[in-house]
């Protein structure tokens, strides 16, 4: 609660002249496709909240980005047109450079390991600026599986990366990251993935594996590496205007459903991460495991690069070593 009474605070001073008022109905944006974690998380946050509001509020959820892409949505939260969202943290990253700590090439050792860095104080901590900076109030963390690549031709090392096209996730850590390698990190929305990949429009994609098995992007791999180099985390938001015009015991029940239900997919991938991993090594394709040796110089380099832009990285890191 001290970090809602916080965020609530700051909210309220961003938005005291907004015309923003109390909403019956919440709009809930996600880029995830109905069958999705965080979709069905979202669901879930939707039907609690109705119940525990005996009726007085209700979510719809609109998935697949049928309201934009997540840069238009954090547009539509920042003005008040959109209520909430499921967002990853590499959008709202791009509006706040802190939040790029989290992309750290190997700051987990493990997908247990993340949704421990992500449920610590230090993380938390991280969002209370977020009304001021960005317009939104961010109530908790979520995420996906740790990243891999798959590739459409033989990887044997970092080397083979060299120069081609990689699909990527449109926010600067992980740019910054595939350019250390040396590849030419190409972002692209998820929905046009997996054609791409078929067409040769991109040689390569960095993704996680409930995707990676769910969609098929194997279909068109002959290696996929399991190199678990990056966590990938999402923050649960309310538009701060919307927010300012809710009543503290509203505040109190939205940020708390809200914050069990996003941190409710960390449990999932937790529990699912090690299966799809299997199923997807059991296809048959060109399958190895590699560790932060295999990027060699690149780990130091994106180090480099982001100790200058976020003042978080070190106290993040020694979360990590809590965290073991």
């Amino acid at each position: 609660m001290k970090h809602f009474t916080k965020i609530a605070a700051s909210a309220a001073a961003l938005a005291v002249t907004s015309l923003a008022a109390h909403a019956d109905e919440f709009r809930l944006g996600l880029i995830t496709p109905p069958p999705h974690i965080w979709t069905k998380a979202a669901e879930s946050f939707g039907a609690e909240l109705n119940e525990t509001s005996g009726g007085a509020h209700t979510v719809s959820v609109f998935p697949a980005r049928q309201l934009g892409n997540e840069a238009e949505m954090l547009q539509q939260l920042q003005t008040g047109a959109l209520d909430m969202a499921f967002m990853t943290v590499a959008e709202v990253s791009n509006r706040a450079p802190e939040l790029g700590a989290f992309y750290a090439p190997y700051l987990a050792d493990d997908i247990g390991h993340a949704g421990r860095i992500l449920r610590s104080d230090t993380a938390k901590s991280m969002l209370e600026p977020l009304p001021g900076q960005v317009g939104v109030v961010g109530l908790g963390y979520g995420m996906a599986g740790l990243r891999q690549i798959v590739s459409r031709g033989d990887v044997s090392s970092a080397e083979d990366l060299s120069g081609l096209k990689l699909r990527i996730t449109p926010f600067t850590p992980i740019l910054d990251f595939y350019n250390a390698v040396g590849a030419a990190p190409t972002p692209m929305p998820l929905p046009a993935v997996y054609d791409a990949l078929a067409n040769g429009q991109v040689d390569a994609i960095d993704m996680d594996a409930e995707l990676i098995w769910v969609l098929k992007y194997y279909d068109h791999a002959d290696t996929i590496v399991q190199s678990d180099h990056m966590m990938f985390p999402m923050v649960g938001l309310v538009s701060a205007k919307v927010w300012a015009g809710l009543s503290e015991e509203d505040r109190a029940m939205i940020g708390e459903l809200m914050a069990k239900h996003v941190d409710s997919t960390i449990d999932a991938y937790v529990a699912n991460e090690a299966k799809w991993l299997e199923q997807i090594e059991g296809t048959g394709k060109a399958y190895k495991k590699v560790d932060a040796s295999f990027f060699g110089d690149a780990i130091e380099e994106w180090n480099g690069i982001w100790s200058e832009k976020t003042s978080s990285l070190d106290a993040l890191r020694e979360t990590a070593a809590e965290t073991k």
